[in-house]
């Protein structure tokens, strides 16, 4: 199966990955935002297929906000839109661009000495489910 993705549609996967990874740190700041974010790019950069290609370009994201519900506001939307555009036209790479990020938060969450705290399982949560609400 052949998959179109306009510059925007790649902007959104882009914005919905590594937006997830920027929740995350914001999330668990009592520990190392830094860490975090660095673990869960590279584990971003490894995905492959379609999404690795998409993702390696890492360009024109706008993850910023004033706060953790600002960036919230486009990032969770962006996930759902991803998960949703991709299953129209390619499941298996819906499946491969769902199970980077899954791999992505799980990766960010483990340099958290410990259980990951309340905030940043309850932010895993959410990225979860927007990513399941396609």
């Amino acid at each position: 199966m052949s998959v179109t993705l306009t510059d925007q549609d790649k902007l959104t996967l882009r914005t919905a990955a590594y937006g997830a990874i920027t929740l995350l740190a914001a999330a668990g700041a009592a520990g190392s935002p830094h860490r975090i974010a660095t673990d869960g790019s590279i584990a971003l950069a490894s995905a492959t297929g379609l999404v690795g290609h998409v993702l390696a370009e890492k360009k024109g994201m706008n993850l910023s906000g004033k706060s953790v519900a600002g960036i919230a506001d486009h990032v969770l939307p962006a996930l759902t839109a991803a998960m949703s555009l991709l299953k129209k036209q390619d499941p298996a790479e819906a499946d491969n661009f769902r199970s980077t990020v899954i791999v992505a938060i799980e990766a960010a969450a483990r340099t958290q000495k410990g259980e990951p705290s309340p905030a940043m399982a309850e932010m895993a949560r959410k990225i979860t489910g927007a990513l399941d609400a396609a």
